[in-house]
């Protein structure tokens, strides 16, 4: 087994500027660390247990089977936030036959993003 010490999803924008504007402005996601200089410097987000991190740049859109998951407290709270900040909102929060409430918006570059509510009845609450 992999003794894994950390994580993070590496992203590379089209357009860093852009997708540091979306994270860090429009999502508010709190910025962990910085590295490097000018446009495709790297920057790495809190994501609650995780790590984001924009750098470098890709001049391809990204796969449709990447997706982002975040998970948040409110999801019909984070869609009024989002809508405020001009975020497109790809579907407004709906449960799931699942048991989750999902949101969905994507990034600049179209990399799909669930915002999810874990209801509280719902089995992920709980740790056997």
């Amino acid at each position: 087994m992999v003794h894994v010490l950390g994580s993070r999803i590496l992203l590379r924008p089209t357009d860093p500027g852009r997708s540091r504007a979306f994270y860090g402005e429009a999502l508010g996601l709190a910025v962990y660390r910085e590295f490097g200089t000018g446009p495709e410097r790297g920057t790495v987000y809190f994501l609650g247990g995780g790590f984001l991190e924009l750098s470098g740049r890709c001049d391809a859109a990204p796969s449709p089977c990447v997706q982002v998951w975040l998970q948040v407290a409110d999801a019909a709270a984070a869609y009024e936030e989002l809508k405020q900040r001009g975020v497109e909102i790809l579907r407004p929060p709906k449960e799931e036959p699942w048991g989750l409430v999902e949101m969905w918006i994507a990034d600049p570059d179209g990399t799909r993003i669930a915002v999810v509510e874990v209801p509280e009845h719902h089995p992920l609450r709980y740790r056997p």
